[in-house]
C-alpha cells in the first residue's frame, strides 16, 4: 500500500512510519518540523522529507492511505486536499486499531504511570522471547522502534494517551483501541485546555471502560478513590481485578521486592514504581508469564527513557531526569527520590511546559508538589509561555501556587544553567515533557 503520513515527525507517528515501512508498504511522509531523534531514525530508513512544509501536491488519488498526526491543523493544505480526493484518512490511533482489530489488544491507560507499565510488560516479554505487537511512547532500552506490526503475533500491548487523536477527531485517543484487556493506574486532572473540569476528564475513563470489549478484563489501581468509584459503578459486563502496590524495601539505596521466591533486587524505585510493577505483573500473568518469569525478567529492569533516568553520576553528585509534569507525577517523583536517597541535599527543577501547568487557574493543583524536596526551582521558557497562553504566570503567583519555603523562579535557560551548577545538591532531579529550553544537561554535570 502507498501510505502517506501528515505531520510525520512526531514520536508516535515516526514510529509507525519506520514500522509500516519495514512492512514493505511505500511509505512518504511530511511535516514542518522534525526534530532528534524522530529526524536521524527517518533518514536512516529513507523516509525523512526532502523539504519541510505542507504541499499539496504531494496528495494524489494513488494514495491508498493517509494518516493525520496531532501537530497537523484541520486546514492543513495536504488534508484538504486528501479530503478532496476523498482518500481515507485515519489518525494514528484509529490506524492501529484497524491493523490490529484481529488480535487480543492489550491497553495501558491512566493520567500516569502507563508509559512505565507498558515497557515493564516488553521487557518481561522481550526477556522470555515471547513476541507482541506494541505500541509505547518512549525509547526502551534493547528496542530499536516502539511501534511493531506483524500479521501473525497473537497480542497487541498499546500505551493508552486520553489525549485528542487529531485535528478534525476529538475523541481521546485510548476511545479508539477497544481493548480486550485492558489497565488504568489512576486518574489525576491533566489536559485542561481540552477537559476544562475534573468531571470532564474523569468522564473519558469512564467512556474508556465502556469501550473494553464485552467480557473482557479489567486490570486497575483499587488505591485510586477516583477510579475505585468509576469501576464499582460500571453495568459493563467485565471482569474487575484490582492491585495495590507490590510489598518491597529500601536498604542502602537499594530498592528490593518482597516476594515468595525471596527479595528482588530492582533497578528501578519508587511507591509509584512499585504501584506501575503490581499492574504490570497482573497484565503479564493474563497474557501467560507465570509470577516467578515476571519476577526473573523485571529485575534487570532499568526503565523507559526519561521516567526516572540516571542521567549522569559523579562522586558527591546524580543527576536524574524525568518526564514529570502534572503535579500528581511530580509528586510520586519526588517522593520516589527521597525515599530511596532521605540523607541526601536534594534539588529538583520542575519545567512548566504543558497547556494545562502554564494556566492561571490550574496552577494551583501544584500545590505542595515539591514539598519533599531540599532545594526547588521552576523553569518557563518564555517562547513555550507566549505560543501557549495568554495569560502571563507572575512570580509571585507561581510561589503561591507551590508553597514552597525556598522556590526558585527562571525565564530563560543561561540563568538556571549558572544557578544549577553553583547548587552543592548531591541528587538533581529533572522534571519536564519538554526540554528546558534547549539546555545542556552535560554542563550540568561538572
Amino acid at each position: 500500500m502507498r501510505i502517506h503520513f501528515i505531520a510525520i515527525g512526531g514520536s508516535a507517528m515516526h514510529n509507525l512510519a519506520i514500522a509500516l515501512h519495514r512492512k514493505g508498504n511505500q511509505v512518504t511522509g511530511s511535516d514542518d518540523a522534525i526534530y532528534e531523534p524522530s529526524r536521524s531514525r527517518l533518514e536512516k530508513e529513507g523516509l525523512l522529507p526532502q523539504s519541510l512544509g505542507w504541499d499539496a501536491s504531494r496528495i494524489d488519488a494513488s494514495i491508498d492511505t493517509i494518516i493525520l498526526g496531532m501537530h497537523a491543523k484541520a486546514d492543513n493544505p495536504e488534508l484538504l486536499a486528501a479530503k478532496a480526493l476523498a482518500l481515507p484518512i485515519y489518525s494514528y490511533p484509529e490506524y492501529l486499531y484497524e491493523a490490529t482489530k484481529e488480535k487480543t489488544r492489550v491497553v495501558v491507560g491512566g493520567s500516569h504511570g502507563k508509559t512505565s507499565i507498558t515497557a515493564m510488560i516488553l521487557h518481561v516479554l522481550d526477556y522470555w522471547d515471547l513476541a507482541v505487537d506494541y505500541m509505547v511512547g518512549a525509547q526502551l532500552e534493547g528496542f530499536e522502534i516502539m511501534t511493531h506490526l506483524t500479521e501473525n503475533n497473537e497480542f497487541v500491548v498499546l500505551e493508552g494517551d486520553e489525549y485528542l487523536s487529531s485535528a478534525i477527531d476529538s475523541r481521546p485517543k485510548f476511545h479508539l483501541y477497544k481493548p480486550n484487556i485492558a489497565l488504568i493506574t489512576g486518574i489525576a486532572w491533566d489536559h485542561v485546555n481540552v477537559f476544562p473540569t475534573k468531571a470532564d476528564y474523569v468522564e473519558q475513563f469512564k467512556l474508556f471502560i465502556e469501550t473494553i470489549t464485552a467480557g473482557g478484563i479489567l486490570i486497575y489501581n483499587k488505591e485510586d478513590e477516583t477510579l475505585e468509584e468509576l469501576v464499582a459503578t460500571t453495568e459493563h459486563t467485565i471482569r474487575k481485578i484490582p492491585y495495590n502496590m507490590h510489598p518491597y524495601i529500601v536498604e542502602n539505596g537499594q530498592t528490593q521486592l518482597e516476594s515468595e521466591e525471596g527479595p528482588i533486587p530492582l533497578q528501578i524505585f519508587g511507591q509509584h514504581n512499585m504501584s506501575n510493577l503490581s499492574g504490570a505483573l497482573l497484565l503479564c500473568t493474563q497474557m501467560g508469564v507465570e509470577p516467578v518469569m515476571f519476577y526473573e525478567a523485571i529485575s534487570s529492569f532499568s526503565g523507559a527513557s526519561k521516567r526516572l533516568e540516571l542521567f549522569a553520576d559523579r562522586p558527591g553528585k546524580r543527576i536524574y531526569r524525568d518526564f514529570a509534569h502534572a503535579p500528581s507525577k511530580v509528586q510520586a517523583t519526588t517522593l520516589a527520590v527521597r525515599e530511596q536517597f532521605p540523607n541526601d541535599l536534594f534539588l529538583a527543577c520542575l519545567e512548566l511546559h504543558t497547556f494545562s501547568s502554564l494556566d492561571t487557574s490550574f496552577i494551583h493543583t501544584y500545590s505542595k508538589c515539591l514539598s519533599h524536596t531540599d532545594i526547588a526551582a521552576v523553569f518557563i521558557d518564555d517562547e513555550a509561555r507566549k505560543a501557549k497562553v495568554n495569560n502571563s504566570l507572575d512570580e509571585e503567583t507561581i510561589r503561591n501556587a507551590f508553597f514552597h519555603r525556598s522556590l526558585n523562579v527562571f525565564y530563560d535557560k543561561e540563568t538556571l544553567s549558572d544557578w544549577l551548577q553553583q547548587q552543592p545538591a548531591s541528587i538533581v532531579l529533572m522534571m519536564s515533557s519538554g526540554h528546558f529550553g534547549g539546555l545542556d544537561f552535560k554542563t550540568l554535570i561538572d
